[in-house]
């Protein structure tokens, strides 16, 4: 702006000294014009006197003289040659009625622009150095006021300037719109960043050239294993097949839905196109991590399945029975024989349904009891004293040891843990052997223990105990009886109180499992 205010007054400066020179220049032309014709009426004059005084010639001058009769007869003519198309003529009568006709070159514009050029440029120096020092200053005050402006904010009105006002409110109201146009961006890319790291599922937005445009933590950690950046071009973060195939896809324009296996995980990728005006824009990938619920599926599974092989297994027996009495085969002695048959296979049966049914509520949180207040030795004591009879004729000592401690539970589950630790350490201990239920506290948690001095289990069996229907030696699990699934309950009974469980064997030593509650 300064350099535009400098060269408009250093044009306007010598624009005004070339008026004043041409202004100059025609005033001087209209006095030479003046001045000329004054000198030819001076020497025509001379010229009348002397030809009227009898001269024999005539005076030389530097112009051409006519002389003609009075009836216009051409008496004399010197022939002197005129160089301008606009000359001044002057005449003037002799007393015998003839005329003589002076006529002399004026002078031109351009004649006298030539001679007035050195000067004229002699005083446009000065002049032009004089407009360029006057404009920088003008200009540079001109321009202070505006440059001192701060458009973050700026002032309704500058003294001197009534012209900003206008654009100044223009200002004003452009900053407020932009100011309030950056809070609600903001607040949507907060929202937004809020809701996209606090996902479990991975979140991911590539351009059509696959450039990650944004993406969560947990992205990078379900496709890479860390929450840490990865390149910018989406394909790095996975080179599996399914994850480049949900991206192309996408792109092309079409939703789909892909499984990745990776490092013993399962995912599910749901890729959906981002279209703008027609067009497909980019991909939106959503990540999902469903390991567990393919886990809890194939458990189904496998529970469903193990659960009709165990129901298969005293059904057979009970319809055998049934169809060998009814056709009429068995002998009266027998009876009693098939009828216990009959009454332990049922009783299977029963345990297996009521089992899966405790392990469904715990399972669904839907257990119909309320929580209290427990004594987990008094527990223990009933129990014990339960299966004292049957450790007894099993040749197997069971003891209690410890003191009162309380928890928040439900009896019913905290006796069916017990039932199911106390069967266990009777059935797979040895004659003579020993089970010991023990009550106590460490680091202010409640811990209900029970040991024995059985056949212990092997260590490569020991993570997997407590899984449903699952047996160290399944060759034998007939001859042991139960249902297979009273670890299970053990582990979902704690669980369901948030204690923790613990377990230590050493084949032929025995086996601890240890339940540690919560501080009360």
């Amino acid at each position: 702006m300064t350099n535009r205010i400098t060269r408009g007054i250093l044009i306007v400066a010598l624009l005004t000294l070339l008026l004043c020179i041409c202004m100059m220049l025609l005033a001087q032309r209209s006095t030479a014009r003046e001045t000329l014709a004054a000198a030819l009426t001076d020497e025509a004059a001379l010229i009348i006197r002397a030809m009227e005084s009898g001269a024999d010639a005539l005076p030389e001058i530097d112009a051409r003289a006519v002389l003609c009769a009075a009836d216009g007869t051409e008496l004399y003519d010197n022939g002197h040659a005129l160089r301008t198309s606009s000359p001044i003529p002057v005449t003037a009568a002799l007393a015998d009625g003839s005329v003589l006709t002076l006529t002399a070159d004026a002078p031109s514009f351009l004649s006298l622009l030539e001679d007035a050029v050195v000067y004229a440029a002699a005083a446009a120096v000065p002049i032009a150095l004089l407009a360029v020092f006057l404009a920088v200053r003008i200009s540079r005050k001109i321009v202070a006021p505006v440059l001192a402006l701060d458009p973050e904010d700026p002032p309704r009105s500058v003294e001197g300037y009534p012209e900003l006002t206008p654009w100044l409110t223009k200002i004003r109201r452009q900053n407020e719109l932009i100011r309030k146009q950056m809070e609600d961006m903001r607040r949507h890319q907060e929202e937004f960043r809020a809701i996209t790291e606090n996902m479990d599922e991975g979140f991911l937005l590539v351009d059509r050239k696959t450039d990650i445009l944004s993406y969560n933590a947990s992205a990078l950690r379900l496709l890479t294993g860390s929450g840490k950046d990865g390149d910018e071009e989406g394909f790095s973060l996975s080179r599996s097949p399914a994850f480049r195939a949900a991206v192309g896809e996408a792109l092309s324009g079409r939703h789909n839905e892909k499984t990745l296996e990776a490092e013993g995980k399962s995912y599910q990728l749901i890729a959906n196109p981002v279209m703008e005006k027609g067009q497909t824009d980019g991909a939106v990938v959503v990540i999902l991590d469903v390991t567990e619920k393919r886990q809890r599926e194939q458990m189904r599974r496998e529970f469903t399945s193990n659960v009709s092989h165990e129901l298969k297994t005293p059904l057979t027996s009970i319809y055998g029975i049934a169809d060998i009495m009814m056709n009429g085969l068995v002998k009266p002695e027998d009876v009693p024989k098939f009828a216990a048959d009959i009454h332990r296979e049922s009783g299977r049966l029963i345990s297996l349904v009521e089992d899966t049914i405790k392990l469904s509520q715990m399972d669904e949180d839907s257990i119909p009891y309320e929580r209290e207040a427990v004594d987990l030795y008094a527990e223990a004591a009933e129990v014990v004293a339960r299966f004292g009879p049957t450790a007894a004729a099993a040749g197997i000592r069971m003891q209690l040891e410890g003191s009162s401690q309380k928890v928040w539970g439900i009896p019913t589950i905290l006796s069916e843990i017990l039932s199911n630790l106390c069967d266990n350490a009777i059935k797979y201990n040895r004659p003579g052997g020993s089970v010991t239920v023990s009550v106590s506290e460490e680091d202010g948690r409640p811990v209900l223990s029970v040991s024995d001095t059985g056949i212990g289990i092997p260590k490569e069996h020991l993570d997997r105990v407590f899984e449903r229907f699952y047996r160290v030696d399944k060759s034998h699990s007939k001859e042991i009886g139960g249902t297979g699934l009273g670890l299970s309950i053990v582990k979902h009974g704690a669980a369901y109180h948030g204690a923790d469980v613990r377990i230590t064997s050493e084949v032929g030593v025995g086996t601890t499992v240890r339940i540690l509650f919560e501080k009360q």
